[in-house]
């Protein structure tokens, strides 16, 4: 993708627009805090003091609106908290430019990183940042500085109590991940019908599991239906598909195909009103027809084989969600086993270590995160600096703009940086020729202000742009309370908007962090991934009465977690202006669709697990022991762009599938998974070009 073609799609991404669910009440809750923060510091008669504590409230705010499982009150307080600390230091340091600027820089650097923790730590960091650069342009002393800390302190304390004494839905986020995840489930289940072999998008189950991660205090009192139902998803899915596919499910035409379909129908429809039930806490209906459906027939098309297997292992799955979802709305059953281990989420003081791995772990040139914290760091003191300089007011403004658009990776950079900039234009026209026409005062600028503040919180998950404008007006009708005048505001806010708009967009063309060359090394991580997975599901084959549950669990999670790294970086690496390096689009697309169909393969496997007391299977021992050595020479061939072998596993699977003859689904899913491997070893085989060369004006990525 050229540099033209690229900042197109990135300016149209940029201004889209989206429909998305509102949560009308949270608005207002969230509105509300910052309404009584500005007008308890009103009632006490000092505007500055108004402006200064209601970027506490609402910046408290904006974090409690991302997608984060944890407590909303935590998160308040722990963004206050940073805020506060950032004002404080930022005074102390703001009568000294240099200082000042020192400070910045660093601040900014540690801003940076935090996205290696996490998005909304990043996101967290940002928002320290530009109440820095905000409230330290308000004059004041060092005791001022501490009192305008503890105000901004205190409007985080505010949203935190208003969370706790006005809950909005409690549970809502978790009940949602879940009923996303089994509506999921039942959209594969219905594709199946069409489709034997349709993909599945495990992002849904990713999202369940990590909202069911929970503290012992919300373990104790989880709704139960928000712990049973999403390991019956998990379970359902290798179930599905092994009844669908035409090689170790039900043949590919003829009455037991019907069946099939029957069956996956059912079972789509039985999962969507779980799903519905979960989401708005209802009990289950079901229609007749699906329960019909699954019941066993007397007579008819009949299932044999593996498919008749995995035929009554739905049923009996489909059953347990339903019962698990009926169960009472409370639950004050004792925690298991599993949810005392991996399923409780850490205390704030234990993710303080997990934090500074995660930070050392990014500490080196060749991360992304590391140098997106160098650039930010930069941009933001050059841009100070240049907004000092020119003859304006606010010149904190130019590098407030740089740092709310920047971000890690190129595309999403440069379309918040369009956003940011039409949003201001509008916001600021909008909230200028209002003040304009109106000329408020005090409160009536202040109420003006809490109506924007509204409208970005009912409209945050809309666009960047929506929110832009928003702010823009928020911060006109806010700096309005302080007796600022409108005309200098839309100016500048305007002017050096654009100018810090320029500075981050310069910053990512002239020190980059491109994806495109980390292409390779997150195939082969996935590729290793799919191969401990594959090792412990024909490990448990080989060798029944070892196995161990956890094993197929971890290796599954980990394959997941791998593909989602794969997915994230190949995503990225399609916007980037850059010529590819032995991996070109279309070999990127074919060879994650293999990796894809491979780990299809073992999760279909998997639902045929021997129980403990099968006998063991040499071929399947064999297999498991070529299959490691082989993976292992297979990565390094991906890193180093060598060439794919598989006739070492092949003969063994030769072996054991002549030894086996036609009985047992292992052989029949080893064939599918070398197939896959075959598909890997084309794809990658295609040339540096594979047929669809970088586009003209691009610039060649370092290996």
């Amino acid at each position: 993708m050229g540099w033209s073609r690229a900042l197109r799609e990135a300016a149209r991404s940029g201004l889209t627009i989206e429909r998305a669910k509102l949560t009308p009440l949270i608005a207002v809750r969230g509105s509300a805090g910052v309404a009584i923060v500005i007008g308890l510091c009103l009632w006490r008669g000092d505007p500055v003091l108004a402006v200064s504590s209601a970027f506490g409230a609402f910046a408290s705010g904006i974090v409690t609106f991302q997608r984060s499982m944890r407590p909303r009150p935590v998160l308040a307080l722990a963004v206050a908290g940073a805020l506060a600390v950032s004002t404080f230091l930022g005074y102390l340091a703001a009568a000294h430019t240099a200082a000042f600027v020192a400070l910045l820089a660093g601040w900014t650097f540690l801003s940076g990183m935090a996205w290696a923790i996490g998005p909304v730590f990043g996101l967290a960091g940002t928002q320290t940042v530009a109440i820095m650069l905000v409230t330290v342009t308000l004059p004041t002393s060092v005791l001022g500085a501490l009192q305008h800390a503890a105000l901004i302190f205190f409007g985080g304390v505010v949203q935190a109590t208003l969370i706790v004494v006005f809950p909005v839905r409690p549970w809502g986020t978790q009940r949602d991940a879940l009923a996303d995840a089994l509506a999921a489930e039942a959209d594969y289940a219905r594709r199946l019908r069409q489709d034997p072999v349709a993909p599945f998008d495990p992002a849904p189950l990713m999202d369940a599991r990590l909202a069911s991660t929970v503290t012992a205090r919300q373990a104790r009192r989880r709704p139960a239906q928000l712990h049973g139902p999403r390991g019956m998803a998990e379970r359902l899915r290798p179930v599905l598909a092994s009844l669908a596919d035409p090689v170790v499910g039900a043949p590919l035409e003829g009455p037991e195909r019907d069946r099939a379909r029957d069956l996956l129908a059912a079972a789509a429809t039985v999962l969507d009103a779980v799903a519905h039930a979960v989401r708005h806490a209802k009990p289950v209906r079901l229609p007749p027809e699906a329960m019909a459906t699954l019941e066993v027939p007397a007579t008819g098309p009949m299932l044999t084989g593996a498919a008749r297997r995995s035929a009554y292992r739905l049923i009996s799955l489909l059953v347990d969600a339903v019962e698990l979802t009926d169960e009472p709305v409370r639950s004050t059953r004792p925690l298991t086993e599993a949810e005392r281990g991996h399923l409780l989420r850490p205390s704030v003081p234990r993710l303080v270590p997990v934090a500074l791995r995660a930070l050392h772990r990014e500490a080196r040139w060749s991360s992304h995160i590391f140098r997106h914290a160098l650039r930010v760091a930069a941009v933001a003191a050059v841009g100070y600096l240049l907004g000092t300089a020119l003859p304006f007011g606010h010149g904190y403004w130019a590098p407030l703009a740089s740092v709310m658009v920047m971000r890690p990776d190129f595309a999403q950079t440069y379309a918040r940086g369009v956003a940011r900039f039409s949003g201001t234009l509008v916001g600021v026209t909008a909230g200028g020729a209002l003040m304009a026409l109106v000329h408020p005062g005090e409160y009536l600028s202040a109420a003006l202000a809490v109506v924007c503040v509204w409208l970005m919180y009912l409209l945050m998950r809309t666009g960047f742009s929506v929110t832009s404008a928003c702010v823009a007006a928020y911060v006109v009708f806010l700096l309005g309370i302080a007796g600022e005048g409108w005309e200098q505001t839309v100016e500048e806010r305007v002017v050096l908007t654009l100018v810090g708009g320029l500075l981050a967009l310069l910053s990512y063309a002239l020190f980059p962090a491109w994806e495109t060359p980390r292409l390779r090394d997150r195939l082969a991580e996935w590729l290793e991934a799919n191969g401990r997975y594959a090792r412990a599901v024909y490990g448990r084959h080989a060798h029944p009465a070892e196995g161990r549950p956890r094993q197929v669990r971890e290796a599954l999670l980990d394959a997941r977690a791998a593909r989602a790294a794969w997915e994230k970086t190949e995503a990225r690496a399609e916007k980037e202006p850059v010529r590819h390096r032995g991996l070109s689009a279309g070999s990127a697309k074919a060879a994650g669709a293999a990796l894809a169909t491979m780990g299809r393969v073992t999760m279909i496997l998997e639902a045929h697990l021997p129980d403990k007391d099968a006998e063991p299977s040499p071929g399947a021992a064999a297999f498991a022991a070529e299959l490691g050595p082989s993976l292992e020479r297979a990565a390094e061939a991906v890193r180093e762009r060598g060439t794919l072998d598989w006739s070492a596993l092949r003969t063994v699977w030769e072996r054991w599938d002549a030894e086996a003859g036609s009985e047992g689904v292992a052989p029949r899913a080893a064939d599918l998974l070398l197939d896959a491997l075959d598909g890997l070893a084309e794809a990658l085989s295609r040339g540096p070009d594979g047929g669809d060369g970088a586009a003209p004006g691009t610039i060649r990525a370092p290996r």
